[in-house]
């Protein structure tokens, strides 16, 4: 059966300057992961040992500094995490699930991200990330990060989605959805400008 899709190009403005490696013939990404409707390059992914598929290390950045009984952490929009998500502000600390995400009443470019428990405190441009399993100390990132997505694609929730995943490269900071320190602390063969 043939199927024809219109759809307009858009201008992309590229962020990666170098890519030196990356994983030969592309990756099968999730997309069950994702709540927007386009992958954008420089995400990061990580491999799930059992199926073989890559999922998408999913991160935000808090857009403001949150007290260390804080249950209710500002985010910048653009995320992909949901209710049930299990979340931690860097690895090794505490993760706990997010019981609600809403708009933030001030400022319609942030959400407000609640968890059942208080992470501890953070500050303004700390990442907050995607954990195991809810644990009091010593989380860790629900999939190891193996690299970045080297195109942008649109998800089509119907089925998985072939991509270029970049191991070793350059890429432009401000061109990429945000990852934290934590996030690109784990990608060495990737050089952040």
């Amino acid at each position: 059966m043939l199927t024809i899709k219109k759809r307009q190009d858009k201008r992309v403005v590229r962020a990666f300057t170098h890519k030196l490696a990356d994983i030969p013939n592309g990756v099968t990404v999730s997309v069950a992961d994702f709540t927007q409707g386009t992958l954008h390059e420089g995400q990061a992914f990580g491999k799930n040992p059992k199926t073989g598929l890559y999922h998408l290390i999913k991160a935000a950045v808090l857009t403001a500094d949150v007290a260390a009984e804080a249950t209710v952490l500002p985010v910048a929009k653009g995320h992909n995490f949901k209710v049930g998500d299990v979340v931690m502000l860097k690895k090794g600390s505490k993760a706990y699930t997010i019981t609600s995400i809403t708009t933030n009443a001030n400022d319609n470019k942030v959400d407000d991200i609640t968890v059942g428990t208080a992470l501890g405190a953070g500050k303004k441009g700390d990442g907050l990330y995607q954990a195991k399993a809810e644990v009091a100390t010593v989380s860790e990132f629900k999939y190891k990060p193996v690299g970045l997505a080297g195109e942008s694609y649109d998800v089509n929730t119907d089925s998985n989605l072939l991509i270029n995943l970049v191991t070793i490269g350059q890429v432009k900071e401000a061109n990429i959805p945000a990852l934290g320190a934590g996030l690109k602390a784990e990608l060495p063969l990737i050089n952040f400008i």
